[in-house]
């Protein structure tokens, strides 16, 4: 353009407009990047004194705009079209400006907490690297994988406890996940995957004098423990059975499992089962829960720390059920060997092998545990021991025992056999020794009463001390005792002071003590005869997860409707046995003579009652249809029952007896209350193997095949009837 049309266009207004607008955006522009560049003070200066027309060209020339952008701008000749993409490509570029800007200010503003802790701890990081104290968590690190390595996991566990270990990498210690997952993580590395613990050489003369030395009688279960052992010592790695011993609380199931861990060299671990309602507790929580816990056997095997422990399951039939699950259905994957090889806890969602384990499980009863985990386990039942084998235990076990925990010695405490037998037949009616052992604990307290009091004698003289106590005062009084004055030198010690008094005052347990630390007699050998003194009760013999219990029936007539009323706190299977035997009996009313000739209603305006003592204790099963049968017909032809025989069996309508379980329990709940007589079913004589041969010379066993034999033997005189009923 030559001068004058340049003079020309600058008067032009509508150019001269475009070059304001030109300008201003300009300024803006260059307002804005001052802030970020110290050089754009050079542009400011151009814009105040190069040419409009020029200015254009510079200004696109320092941006960065594609290629057909620069041609437009080139093709533009004309100066008000050229200053009009100028302005709009200035325009274009400041707002692209300000948006970055404005994302920046956003995210700088959403810079949250733990980022902030990000930086700091790498600048801290950073810092202890230049220190070279870089003690933090990637050492942590380092060892946690050093002890995964070194942990001896399978293949498939190690590749998949490696790619959570480089997922933990990746995560700060900040995180939510961070924690779980590297407790996780230790839990796998803690766990004996190959660890376990070497067995000794098997030596089964030695392990039967193990048990032995522990057990006192119980002859089938330390045999069938011994198989047990031969059969390892002769393949170490055979799959044993699931042994379950089922017994009354106190026969020494749980200690039975320790010694078989001692026999074997094994470590031992117990769990116990009792209450478990969760299923979570056999196979734990899945991770995705907050605080989520590996189940009881992971955790248990963790904290043995071998693979191959003896784990005892214990009380495993009283898990129950509700909406978390069954845990006696999780526990079919445990104890079955064909599974358990793969079993799957949830918390560790990784298979783990269980077929090295020994488990031993312990039930009161088996009718509670699911049929399919019955089947999986070797049920050896542990009855309850004798009075005789009480006084064994007594002796060999209970006594050194109990002195032990109280701090006694047998120079100060002596209980003789005889005082053991008065507690065992006047004070504790029951299968195992819990209770025997409670009472010979009472009397070596009192004892620890009169030696306490006697170490704290005072001195009478610098040279003489005397013996005070209130055990000699009692001797004394009774005239039984001698004072002795003992000098004892200034030189010794308490100790041995102590040691002198007890030696010189060994207290021998006699019946006045018996009474006097126990109270009065609990039990006596006349309570049956005396409870069996009117007609109409009858002495039965039932099963309790106790032991075998002896059981009164009674019955009584008064004026009514023809109604029969049961008390006792009754399930609906002994309300039936009651019913049937109200029914056979009213059958065959005539044939025992119970009503007169041509009266053929037993029960005509007159109710019966029948009532289970102890109501407190809720009674069902099916072992009680002979003791009603007896009860009834003993009321209504008011004949007294034999004091001295008690019964077991159930019966038909049509007056068979049918086997019942618990013989041997049974049988020696009768042996323990005194009774000479026992009735039991003919089908239950092979039962009779079980009890032992001192208790089956004490008692005469009748079997029965229908319930006129039971009758027969019931009463002293017999019972009259006019023919035999067959099928």
């Amino acid at each position: 353009m030559t001068k004058p049309e340049m003079d020309l266009a600058e008067q032009d207004p509508d150019l001269i407009s475009l070059s304001r607008q030109f300008k201003a955006t300009a300024m803006e522009l260059i307002s804005v990047l001052e802030q970020k560049q110290k050089t754009i003070g050079r542009t400011k200066v151009l814009l105040d004194t190069v040419p409009v027309h020029r200015l254009a060209d510079i200004f696109v020339a320092s941006f960065e705009i594609s290629f057909e952008e620069q041609l437009s701008m080139l093709d533009s000749v004309d100066l008000k079209v050229r200053l009009s993409k100028a302005t709009e490509l200035v325009d274009r570029h400041l707002q692209s400006i300000r948006v970055a800007e404005k994302i920046t200010q956003k995210v700088e503003g959403q810079l949250s907490k733990s980022q902030k802790e990000f930086l700091l701890r790498q600048q801290m990081r950073a810092i202890k690297e230049e220190l070279g104290d870089n003690d933090d968590d990637e050492d942590d690190m380092a060892a946690l994988e050093r002890k995964m390595q070194s942990a001896g996991m399978p293949p498939n566990v190690w590749k998949h406890a490696h790619r959570e270990l480089r997922r933990l990498k990746k995560m700060q210690p900040q995180q939510p996940g961070y924690s779980s997952s590297r407790a996780y993580l230790e839990l796998l590395a803690d766990l004996p995957w190959q660890n376990a613990s070497e067995e000794r050489e098997l030596n089964l003369k030695a392990a039967k004098e193990c048990v032995d030395s522990d057990h006192y009688g119980l002859a089938k279960v330390k045999q069938r423990i011994i198989e047990y052992l031969a059969v390892r010592k002769l393949k170490p790695d055979a799959r044993g059975p699931v042994l379950c011993f089922v017994g009354p609380p106190g026969v020494g199931k749980t200690s039975l499992a320790s010694s078989i861990a001692a026999a074997l060299g094994r470590k031992f671990i117990r769990i116990s089962l009792g209450g478990v309602k969760d299923e979570a507790d056999i196979r734990g929580h899945r991770r995705t829960y907050i605080g989520s816990m590996p189940g009881r056997l992971v955790e248990g095997i963790k904290r043995v720390g071998v693979s191959n422990p003896v784990m005892l399951l214990d009380e495993i039939d009283k898990t129950g059920s509700d909406v978390r699950g069954d845990p006696a259905s999780a526990l079919l994957e445990v104890l079955d060997p064909e599974q358990n090889k793969t079993f799957n806890d949830h918390y560790l969602n990784v298979p783990f092998d269980l077929s090295k384990v020994i488990f031993i499980a312990t039930a009161n009863r088996a009718q509670p545990i699911p049929p399919p985990l019955l089947d999986r386990m070797e049920v050896i039942e542990l009855p309850g021991y004798t009075p005789e084998e009480k006084l064994r235990i007594a002796m060999r076990h209970l006594i050194p025992r109990v002195l032990d925990q109280h701090g006694l010695r047998s120079e100060f405490l002596q209980i003789p056999e005889s005082m053991v037998k008065l507690v065992i037949q006047n004070y504790t009616r029951e299968a195992g020794v819990r209770s025997l052992e409670r009472n010979l604990a009472a009397l070596a307290r009192a004892a620890a009463v009169r030696v306490a009091e006697q170490e704290q004698t005072l001195p009478l003289s610098n040279d003489v001390h005397q013996m005070s106590t209130s055990l000699l005062d009692t001797r004394i009084a009774e005239g039984t005792a001698e004072v002795e004055m003992e000098v004892i030198p200034m030189g010794v010690n308490n100790h041995e002071i102590s040691n002198a008094l007890r030696s010189s005052s060994a207290l021998v347990v006699d019946e006045a003590m018996v009474e006097k630390v126990l109270g009065p007699p609990r039990f006596d050998d006349r309570e049956t005869a005396e409870r069996v003194t009117t007609p109409g009760v009858s002495v039965g013999l039932v099963w309790t997860t106790f032991g075998g219990e002896v059981q009164f029936v009674e019955a009584s007539t008064m004026a009514g409707k023809g109604e029969l009323h049961l008390t006792g706190q009754l399930g609906d299977v002994i309300k039936e046995s009651a019913q049937i035997a109200l029914t056979w009996v009213r059958a065959r009313a005539a044939d025992l003579k119970l009503v007169a000739a041509g009266n053929i209603n037993l029960m005509d305006g007159q109710d019966i009652h029948i009532h289970f003592p102890a109501g407190a204790v809720p009674k069902d099963g099916p072992s009680a249809g002979v003791t009603l049968v007896t009860s009834l017909v003993s009321l209504l032809s008011q004949q007294r029952v034999r004091p001295d025989t008690a019964m077991t069996g159930e019966m038909t309508l049509r007056g068979l007896v049918l086997p019942v379980g618990g013989i041997k329990d049974k049988v020696l709940a009768a042996h323990r209350y005194g009774i000479k007589r026992v009735i039991i079913p003919e089908r239950n004589f092979k039962d009779l193997v079980e009890v032992p041969a001192t208790v089956l010379s004490s008692l005469e066993i009748l079997l029965v095949k229908r319930v006129e034999d039971v009758l027969e033997h019931a009463f002293s005189t017999g019972c009259p009837w006019r023919q035999h009923s067959k099928l």
